[in-house]
C-alpha cells in the first residue's frame, strides 16, 4: 500500500517482521527515509518504490501519514534556513572554543618542554653524546600530542645535533636558547605586535592565513630546490622569486606526498607577471603564487646585486622582525669564490669582506656545486643569489658577467 503527494511518494512494505517497513521519498532530492535495518542507500524498498511510481504510479494522491509527514516536514524546515555566509565557518562559537583548547594544549606542551630545557642545562651538555637521541623523539611524539607540530620539529632538530662534529656543544646551546626564546614568546604571544604574533603562531605550528597584502609585479624566478623531511614522508620544494618592479622578495612552497614530486614547478631564470600574495609573518617572505598574466619568458639581465657587508645588514633587519628566520634571501653583486683549507669564501671584489660558505651540516652546498660555482667565475667577479644566514651564505644561483643566463648551482 502506498501513496503519493506533490513532490513525495510514500508506502509500507512487509518483510520479514509482522510490522511492515515505512518507506518514503523526496523526489525533489531526492531523498530517501526507510525504518528497514539496512545499510544499503538507498535501500531495496525505497528504489522498489521508485521502480512502482515510475511505473504505475503510488496510489491516489492525498496527505501523508503522520511518519512521512513528520519527516518532509524537517526536510522543508531544514532548506529553509539561511545559508551560512560565504567564507565564514558555519559555527563560529564552536571554531572559537576549539581554538582555545588547542592553545591550552600548546601552552602546556610549552610549559614541559621548558621544563625539559632547564634539565638539559642543569645537567650539562657533556652528556647529550652518551644519552642519545630516544629522549628526544619522546619529547618531540609530546609535542605532536600538544598539537604544536613546529616545536616537534625543533626539538627533532636540536636532538640531531650531540656528536654531529667540532662545535656541536656551542649549536646546541644557540639552538636551545632559540626554542626557549620561542617558548616564551608562545606563552606571551596576546601582548605582541600583529605581524610578530602572527609569526610565533606559524613557528609554533598553527596555520596561517594566506589573507595579507597582494603584490602584483614582473617576477623572476632565482632558485628553486627539494628538500625530503627527516622521515622521508615529505618533500617541501622552495621557490625564491623577485619583483622586477617592487625589488621584494619572495618564498613559494609546494610540497609532496610519499613518492610524488611537488606540482609547481618554475625554472630558474624565467620571467613572469603574477599576483603574490603575501602571508603575515615570517619577515614577510611566505607567498602564494596566484594566476599568471603572461607566459613565462627568459630573463634579459642580470639581477643587481649587493655587497657581502649589504647582505649581512639585510639578515639582522630581518632577524628582528622573526628572530627564529635561518636565512634571507640575497643577491650578491661582484663576488669571487675563494676555496680554502678551512672552507670556501665568497669575498667582495674589491677584497674588503667575505662571506663564508658552509660545506657541512644543515644549509650546506656539495663541493660539486661550488667547483661549479668557480668554474663559472674563472678567477674573476660573478652575480650570486644564495641565502644568508648565520652559518653564512648558501649559494643557490650564479650569472656570469654579461650573461643573463642563470645558472643553477647543484
Amino acid at each position: 500500500m502506498g501513496g503519493s503527494a506533490s513532490g513525495s511518494v510514500w508506502g509500507l512494505c512487509k518483510g520479514s517482521g509482522s510490522t511492515p517497513y515505512r518507506t518514503v521519498v523526496d523526489l525533489a532530492g531526492p531523498a530517501y527515509k526507510c525504518s528497514c535495518p539496512s545499510r544499503k542507500f538507498p535501500c531495496k524498498h525505497a528504489l522498489g518504490l521508485l521502480l512502482l511510481w515510475s511505473a504505475e504510479g503510488a496510489g491516489e494522491p492525498g496527505e501523508p501519514p503522520q511518519w512521512a509527514a513528520q519527516w518532509l516536514a524537517e526536510r522543508a524546515a531544514k532548506a529553509a534556513r539561511p545559508a551560512a555566509p560565504a567564507g565564514r565557518p558555519v559555527d563560529e562559537e564552536g571554531a572559537r572554543r576549539r581554538a582555545e583548547r588547542r592553545a591550552a594544549r600548546i601552552g602546556a606542551g610549552v610549559t614541559e618542554l621548558e621544563q625539559r630545557l632547564a634539565d638539559l642545562l642543569r645537567g650539562g651538555l657533556a652528556g647529550q653524546e652518551q644519552a642519545g637521541y630516544a629522549g628526544w623523539e619522546e619529547t618531540a611524539a609530546r609535542m605532536v600530542d600538544a598539537q604544536a607540530p613546529g616545536l616537534a620539529g625543533r626539538v627533532r632538530e636540536l636532538g640531531t645535533i650531540p656528536s654531529c662534529g667540532p662545535g656541536w656543544p656551542a649549536r646546541m646551546l644557540e639552538e636551545a636558547a632559540l626554542l626557549h626564546l620561542l617558548d616564551r614568546a608562545w606563552l606571551g604571544v596576546s601582548a605582541l605586535p600583529a605581524e610578530l604574533a602572527a609569526t610565533v603562531r606559524g613557528r609554533v605550528g598553527l596555520p596561517v592565513s594566506g589573507e595579507g597584502e597582494a603584490v602584483r609585479d614582473r617576477w623572476l624566478v632565482l632558485a628553486q630546490y627539494d628538500s625530503v623531511s627527516p622521515d622521508g614522508r615529505l618533500t617541501t620544494r622552495r621557490i625564491w622569486l623577485r619583483g622586477l618592479g617592487s625589488g621584494r622578495p619572495a618564498l613559494v612552497l609546494d610540497f609532496g606526498p610519499p613518492g610524488r614530486a611537488p606540482g609547481l614547478a618554475l625554472p630558474v631564470g624565467l620571467v613572469l607577471e603574477a599576483e603574490v600574495r603575501f602571508r603575515p609573518g615570517s619577515a614577510g617572505l611566505r607567498g602564494d603564487l596566484g594566476e599568471r598574466s603572461t607566459a613565462a619568458v627568459p630573463g634579459a639581465e642580470v639581477p643587481v646585486g649587493v655587497s657581502t657587508g649589504a647582505a649581512l645588514e639585510a639578515y639582522g633587519a630581518a632577524l628582528r622582525e622573526d628572530p627564529w628566520l635561518e636565512s634571507w634571501p640575497v643577491v650578491l653583486g661582484a663576488v669571487i669564490p675563494i676555496p680554502g683549507e678551512l672552507g670556501w669564501q665568497l669575498a667582495d671584489a674589491e677584497g674588503r669582506s667575505a662571506l663564508p660558505v658552509p660545506v657541512t651540516g644543515a644549509g650546506s652546498r656539495s663541493r660539486g656545486g661550488l667547483w661549479q660555482l668557480a668554474a663559472l667565475s674563472g678567477g674573476g667577479p660573478v652575480t650570486v643569489f644564495g641565502e644568508c644566514g648565520h652559518r653564512g651564505f648558501t649559494p643557490l644561483t650564479a650569472w656570469q658577467p654579461g650573461s643573463p643566463e642563470a645558472v643553477p648551482l647543484a
